[in-house]
């Protein structure tokens, strides 16, 4: 019997699940190809060009497709409640995307469930043709959050400092690398942040970024690459909220207004720290306090428009997703 192409496969799992009026809707897909996470770690990952297509060559080798650096936005917090750590998270952008669910179960890694951004990929009507489900395949490299199955859980967001671009190590990891590289790889909080450590940072698509990466302890920190200091280095801080400013520099942030590098959108965690701080912390809390920091679209504010808001469940290693402020129109994930 002949065995299926895998990357085939992976782009014949492509569904749509939503029938939203417009070309933006909510899909899923579960990779069945090999991907080498090693072989993208290094020097392709100091260049984005050099990375979009070397993992390129991984996803569709022979095949050109053009796709762009994924760019980041957004809200993140940890809520714990009587049964579960529950994270949650709005992915906020000013151009409007599809999102695609990713599934991805890697041979010597932990199994995850994570979103993409396929507005990054060129494809959002992802299943419209051949060439859109094929740029689909580089999915695994343009995660934006995601949990595993350990009950990891990571979030990116954009800052409004320098990017960050350090040459001190022998190997680098880019923005969509370190995604990859927690849900892959790490157990608890901890170990994400030491493997994190572990290489330098080169921050995509022109812009600096923090990462919020929480564990099913309610380990909660902020990786961050220090703006004041002049080699970046990496520090950790914890906190249970965070939007687009420094949490190594919270107290040089004012609310509703731009801080310089310091960055913004503090009004936003004030509204999730005063939904948490109300009272029981629930699941209903939780999407209260996504409810109240999400945003409409503002042309003028790269991390205006909320694309999709999502509470990941560090304990049960579940994702409970609504896209682009549907609220009543809610999806549940679980790994399978």
């Amino acid at each position: 019997m002949k065995r299926s192409n895998p990357r085939v496969s992976t782009a014949a799992s492509i569904k749509r699940l939503t029938a939203y009026e417009g070309e933006y809707n909510l899909y899923e897909m579960t990779v069945n190809y090999d991907y080498d996470l090693d072989a993208l770690i290094g020097e392709a990952a100091r260049d984005d060009q050099t990375f979009t297509d070397a993992a390129v060559a991984q996803a569709l080798p022979g095949i050109s497709v053009k796709a762009a650096p994924p760019s980041f936005g957004c809200s993140a917090f940890c809520a714990e409640t009587d049964g579960a750590v529950l994270t949650g998270r709005n992915y906020d952008f000013k151009e409007d995307t599809s999102a695609l669910l990713v599934r991805t179960h890697p041979k010597d890694g932990y199994a995850s469930i994570a979103f993409a951004c396929l507005n990054n990929l060129g494809a959002n009507e992802a299943d419209r043709s051949i060439e859109k489900r094929a740029a689909t395949l580089l999915a695994p490299f343009a995660c934006l959050d995601g949990v595993n199955v350990m009950g990891v859980s990571i979030a990116v967001l954009t800052l409004d400092s320098e990017p960050v671009d350090q040459h001190a190590k022998a190997e680098a990891i880019n923005t969509a690398l370190a995604i990859r590289l927690v849900l892959d790889r790490a157990a608890t909080t901890q170990e994400a942040v030491e493997l994190m450590g572990r290489y330098d940072m080169h921050a995509m698509a022109g812009r600096d970024y923090h990462f919020f990466i929480n564990d099913e302890s309610g380990d909660s920190v902020v990786v961050e690459y220090d703006m004041l200091d002049p080699a970046r280095r990496m520090t950790v801080t914890p906190a249970r909220e965070i939007t687009n400013y420094y949490a190594l520099y919270a107290d040089r942030v004012k609310p509703n207004q731009v801080n310089g590098e310091f960055g913004h959108g503090k009004e936003r965690a004030l509204a999730i720290a005063a939904i948490l701080d109300a009272g029981d912390v629930t699941a209903d809390a939780a999407w209260a306090a996504l409810r109240a920091s999400s945003q409409v679209p503002n042309p003028e504010d790269i991390t205006s428009n909320t694309q999709w808001s999502v509470v990941y469940d560090n304990t049960n290693r579940t994702a409970r997703f609504v896209q682009r402020r549907h609220w009543g129109d809610t999806f549940v994930f679980t790994l399978d």
